[in-house]
């Protein structure tokens, strides 16, 4: 008996795969050795599966472009985004998105002296390898360079006042 998923089935046995494959066949026992095959062409690796049109990576945020309106704070779903009053900016926590774009669709973006529209300060990226060991690694915070300098004093000033 011949059903619709017998089909699907079988249309998945012949598809290529979507996924990336391991750069080389078996798992080295050095890596370091394996990078020096490569690089005088010993080995080949397998080329990455090109990444899809529109694709939602790593948020990246342009602090200049922002106007703090605080609307991309308001629609944000998993609570990863942060105002900073002082700078009057925001801070991106990576290891909390979603990765839903809602706060790029909302962006109003600034416009600059010479420009035809406004750009946003939000935008997605083709970054999707953003693995870390430590959620609050500055590899998955995005802020303006000034507010981890901010940080830092506030930090300072708390240790100096209880100690």
């Amino acid at each position: 008996m011949v059903n619709k998923m017998m089909f699907v089935l079988l249309k998945q046995l012949v598809k290529k795969p979507a996924t990336n494959p391991f750069p080389v066949k078996h798992a080295p026992a050095n890596v370091t050795a394996l990078i020096e095959k490569v690089q005088k062409g010993e080995v080949q690796i397998n080329p990455p599966v090109p990444v899809p049109e529109d694709f939602r990576g790593k948020l990246v945020y342009t602090p200049e472009r922002c106007i703090g309106c605080r609307l991309c704070i308001m629609v944000c779903p998993a609570n990863a985004m942060e105002w900073i009053p002082e700078l009057k900016k925001i801070r991106h926590y990576v290891s909390r998105c979603m990765f839903c774009a809602l706060c790029v669709d909302v962006c109003p973006g600034k416009k600059f002296p010479g420009e035809e529209k406004a750009v946003k300060a939000l935008r997605m990226s083709e970054e999707f390898l953003i693995a870390d060991y430590d959620k609050y690694s500055d590899n998955l915070i995005e802020e303006p360079p000034e507010a981890r300098e901010l940080f830092k004093k506030e930090v300072k000033e708390a240790a100096e006042s209880e100690g």
